[in-house]
């Protein structure tokens, strides 16, 4: 296993992860947040001691491409073979800020759909903006997390006007094909509908697999936006930068042309880390997709071993992992986890309101602690 991925001690992860470690007392063992308990990349550590020693504390540069967006498109384009205009990347706070830009600046009204269970703060993006929720639902039971495209055609017929695409998915840990996007852009098209591709898990694909950029699909230019981030593939959240990305010189202007207090709040510490992991983070990158595949691997096999009913469908990005444990029979097993054994994974309920005996559960960390996990999660629902 490569030294570059270096995994922290509890004391230097609660110091570093405020969030994941320190909103939990401290008898209690966190995987819940995505946030990986890895030391960040020493080429971003580098760049952000420099920023600061520059005195590098105010304002970032507005408008787009720069520095950034040379950076972003040089990175899409080795890790990806996706071609980007440098000038139509354009920064924003985090993907989720991006996700509502998009949605305020380019998206006519209409109701929003959303692939469910996802990305809980997400679950609340269409009342936030004034719009109806089409929840596209995945069957529990489905031996394969896939996109019901008929749910999809039907959503768009209904009064929707956009699909809010995670992809990579989060919870789901899917990376669609080239097939699956590109049936999903025939639906879409043929609704005359919109799609926001959140691509923040983009860097985390595993096994070789290939992440498909939705901008990168044939005929996809004028009905998309994408969000990107180098946040949760380096692990550096808090730094508050993702970038918005068009191939339409009329979405770029929609963009563009809003208030200033529409998209106003990234952080210059964040425009030189990105630029850091886009430029310098390929090797990190690599090592780090050999420590979460090899996480993944040891979470089938502890399962098999210490929770031999739970239930996984094989995880292909991200290093979230989504649990069916029904068949032990609790509906909250993530209450139960914390309350009886002190570990903190995520309710799956959060993902999916109603859903019962799901939980997410984060494997970016050690081998041991991910072992002392799992037993305790098996010991909680025993």
């Amino acid at each position: 296993m490569s030294d570059l991925i270096r995994d922290l001690t509890d004391d230097q992860a609660r110091a570093a992860l405020v969030c994941k470690w320190g909103e939990v007392p401290d008898d209690v063992l966190p995987a819940w947040v995505a946030e990986m308990d890895y030391a960040v990349a020493e080429p971003i550590t580098e760049a952000l001691h420099r920023a600061i020693d520059a005195g590098m504390t105010g304002y970032p540069r507005f408008g787009a491409g720069g520095a950034l967006g040379a950076a972003y498109a040089g990175w899409a384009s080795r890790q990806f073979a996706h071609e980007v205009d440098p000038s139509r990347v354009v920064a924003t706070v985090d993907v989720t800020a991006g996700v509502r830009l998009a949605l305020d600046a380019v998206v006519g009204p209409g109701g929003l759909v959303m692939p469910v269970p996802g990305y809980s703060p997400q679950l609340a993006m269409a009342e936030m903006t004034g719009r109806e929720r089409f929840d596209l639902l995945l069957d529990p039971d489905a031996e394969r997390a896939e996109l019901d495209l008929d749910q999809l055609d039907h959503h768009l017929s209904h009064g929707a006007r956009a699909l809010l695409l995670t992809q990579p998915h989060n919870p789901w840990g899917r990376a669609f094909t080239r097939a699956e996007l590109e049936a999903v852009r025939d639906v879409v098209v043929r609704h005359d509908a919109f799609v926001i591709s959140d691509e923040i898990h983009a860097p985390l694909v595993l096994d070789g697999r290939e992440h498909v950029p939705y901008l990168s699909i044939e005929g996809t230019a004028e009905h998309t936006v994408a969000v990107v981030a180098a946040s949760k593939g380096f692990n550096i959240a808090g730094l508050k930068c993702a970038q918005v990305v068009t191939a339409s010189p009329r979405l770029h202007e929609a963009l563009v042309s809003v208030p200033m207090a529409r998209n106003d709040s990234w952080s210059v510490l964040g425009v030189a880390g990105s630029i850091a992991a886009y430029t310098d983070g390929d090797a990190w990158l690599a090592a780090l997709r050999e420590r979460l595949t090899s996480q993944r691997d040891l979470l089938v096999d502890l399962l098999a071993e210490h929770l031999p009913r739970a239930r996984m469908r094989p995880i292909e990005a991200t290093y979230l992992a989504w649990i069916d444990l029904r068949a032990y029979g609790h509906d909250d097993p993530a209450a139960l986890a914390v309350e009886r054994q002190r570990v903190q994974v995520a309710a799956g309920h959060d993902y999916q309101p109603g859903l019962t005996g799901h939980v997410r559960l984060n494997f970016a960390t050690s081998p041991e602690r991910l072992t002392e996990i799992v037993r305790r999660l098996a010991l909680a629902l025993a």
